[in-house]
């Protein structure tokens, strides 16, 4: 990824070029899981397309992360289902795989706005299936180590010296705990849907495990590290039913004092944290191991059945065109490479696309649910000390190789 993102606010705006919509009036209906403050992505982008063509208007849906995979399954098996999503990048396969959602092919082939070529090759394997394309990526992201500068200086550790290490974190958060003060040394996700999967994986991954050899010993020790952290309270209880928007919020309040997740937090915290924030990559087991880090956020799509496949596209493809926009705007990595002026939150931009290139797209696979499921609840397994660590990702392992046909 170029390091130069240089911002041309509305550089790609046009639409003007785009496909001119029929007279008549059309109504998009659109499922987020973006809230209409912090800061609103899809609602940003529908009004802006509304005013360059008043006749199409849209009727936005806010659905919750943590529902949106049976809230979507339920709409397309009741023929429910709106006419363009938010889709999170590991279950697009599955849509298009079951025939749910539009192919782009033919629509991308007379476009003079979208350029899949110039897509970055993890994005891109997200919304292709089978040769064709179902879904335009909206932008990415990934996943780092936050940090509270000045509780750091406070403790007497080096700002400057993030931890590095497993050891390194569980050092520092062990540090940094402090009940008198509601204090806790880490926030992050382990919940028992995606999210906890998503934060889980790095982990695992930097070790030389993955989602299809979950069992293998680091990841093990990876869960082990996890197990430890919380059974000594150096991250809250609730770890273990928060998702990453509802942990960040503690680190924003200032009762973690570090906190892992992605840029997205980025626009939110220039307003909520006040005190030095920076970030980091993630810890590895030990100094001098691969690096790994989750690929997030997720694509555009349009449903099969939609009435207004044309004007549903051309909203697409105005998404697409304001790439440039999302990192100072919406806290998103871009998809392909664009140009930026003066990139908010520089420093920790740098971290982020750094840690980009360690990103790994979660399959792609048709039965991701399947197999994040198997994950997150060996995970809930092993930190709620139903089953040790081991055993809970054995079973995981066996759901897993089911699923795989192994």
């Amino acid at each position: 990824m170029k390091k130069t993102l240089v911002l041309i606010a509305g550089a790609l705006g046009l639409l003007a070029s785009t496909a001119i919509a029929s007279a008549e009036d059309v109504t998009l209906n659109v499922w987020t899981i973006d809230r209409q403050s912090d800061p609103g992505y899809n609602y940003v982008m529908a009004d802006e397309f509304t005013k360059l063509h008043p006749n199409i208007k849209f009727n936005i849906k806010h659905v919750e992360f943590a529902d949106w995979a049976n809230d979507i399954m339920r709409a397309v098996a009741t023929g429910t289902q709106p006419d363009i999503a938010y889709v999170d990048n590991p279950n697009t396969p599955f849509l298009s795989s079951k025939g749910a959602l539009l192919d782009l092919t033919p629509y991308l082939k007379d476009s003079t706005i979208v350029d899949t070529t110039k897509i970055f090759p993890g994005p891109l394997s997200t919304v292709t299936w089978d040769g064709k394309v179902y879904g335009l990526p909206r932008g990415s992201n990934t996943i780092a180590l936050y940090y509270n500068a000045d509780m750091f200086k406070a403790a007497g550790l080096d700002p400057d010296k993030p931890p590095q290490t497993w050891q390194e974190l569980y050092d520092t958060a062990k540090k940094l705990t402090d009940p008198s003060k509601n204090v806790y040394g880490l926030a992050f996700s382990a919940n028992g849907n995606e999210e906890g999967t998503f934060q889980f994986l790095p982990w695992a991954q930097s070790t030389g495990a993955d989602f299809d050899h979950i069992s293998d010993p680091g990841a093990v020790r990876a869960l082990e590290m996890w197990q430890k952290i919380i059974d000594e309270k150096l991250a809250s209880p609730d770890t273990l039913i928060r998702g990453q928007y509802d942990s960040m919020a503690t680190f924003n309040a200032q009762n973690a004092a570090m906190g892992i997740s992605g840029p997205w937090e980025l626009p939110r915290m220039s307003k909520d944290a006040k005190f030095d924030f920076r970030v980091a990559l993630l810890p590895t087991e030990k100094e001098g191991d691969k690096r790994a880090s989750a690929l997030g956020e997720g694509n555009n799509v349009i449903f099969a059945k939609t009435q207004h496949p044309k004007e549903a596209f051309m909203y697409l493809e105005y998404m697409y065109s304001q790439m440039p926009r999302v990192w100072n705007e919406f806290g998103f990595l871009p998809s392909y490479p664009v140009e930026a002026k003066d990139p908010k939150w520089s420093a920790q931009y740098e971290v982020f696309a750094e840690s980009m290139k360690y990103a790994r797209a979660r399959g792609p696979s048709p039965d991701w649910a399947k197999i994040s499921k198997a994950i997150s609840t060996a995970i809930q397994a092993a930190l709620t000390h139903q089953t040790d660590a081991q055993t809970a990702l054995n079973t995981a392992q066996t759901t897993i190789n089911g699923v795989l046909g192994k």
